[in-house]
């Protein structure tokens, strides 16, 4: 069974589709050309990560440095924006600031990956001045980054667990004893991890009971996604945006 919804961000019929850094597999992932293109398939979900610049501006991007998807270098904690932005994403598309994602975007509820303690309270700040909290879900693998989002900015502020609250949780699943924190809305996890199974009916039971809905990522292959939906987790992440609808739709459970 589903958990009644602890927070506004989770408010939403039926399992939900997440558009994994807007659809990565496009190759123009966490531009807003990207979003744009998960927004006009029907997304209203969409995840993505957060740096900050040097002057402290938020910047909607997965890596510490540009190298990688980009054609310019460096550490964005280490570059101004006026820098940043100069950079191209496959050499077209220039990074976003999460604000303008706000703005562009005022139907989409966003799924935070705060990459970098740095970025945590400009992030916070940001959400804030914007009244944002009801479109926010916080994440990170860092237990102790997403706690502290937690405290800084109390239910207000949707979390999910980091890789401590997972692991407990899955030790909870067993039947062990683990610490499991309460104030999170979702766990958010990788169906398998490191060979081991995260994600089965004993794991679905034990965060159901308090609570917790159950977001997997990045799933990208219909057959797992079919898989995950028969077994009742309550959404799906993947950078194969058209695939998941398409699951989704001939399951009459695209909204």
């Amino acid at each position: 069974m589903t958990p009644r919804i602890r927070h506004p961000y989770l408010d939403h019929p039926g399992p939900i589709a997440f558009a994994h850094r807007g659809g990565a597999a496009d190759g123009l992932e966490n531009t807003v050309r990207q979003f744009r293109c998960a927004v006009e398939a029907g997304y209203r979900y969409i995840e993505t990560d957060v740096h900050t610049t040097r002057d402290g501006r938020v910047v909607a991007f997965h890596d510490a440095t540009l190298d990688r998807v980009t054609d310019g270098a460096g550490r964005i904690a280490d570059l101004p924006w006026q820098e940043v932005r100069q950079a191209r994403v496959a050499g077209e598309e220039p990074l976003p600031l999460f604000e303008e994602l706000l703005e562009t975007f005022p139907g989409v509820r966003w799924n935070v990956d705060v990459k970098a303690e740095a970025a945590l309270l400009p992030f916070l700040d940001l959400v804030g001045r914007t009244d944002s909290w009801d479109r926010i879900c916080v994440g990170s693998f860092s237990e102790a980054r997403v706690v502290r989002a937690q405290r800084l900015a109390g239910p207000r502020l949707a979390t999910s667990y980091g890789t401590r609250g997972v692991l407990n949780l899955r030790l909870r699943s067993w039947g062990l004893p683990a610490a499991v924190r309460r104030s999170a809305v979702a766990a958010q996890v990788p169906e398998i991890q490191s060979g081991i199974q995260v994600v089965d009916r004993r794991f679905l039971l034990a965060a159901h009971a308090r609570g917790l809905q159950v977001h997997v990522w990045t799933v990208n292959d219909p057959e797992g996604m079919h898989r995950l939906l028969d077994l009742g987790v309550d959404g799906i992440m993947t950078d194969h945006i058209d695939t998941l609808r398409k699951v989704m739709e001939d399951r009459g459970v695209w909204v």
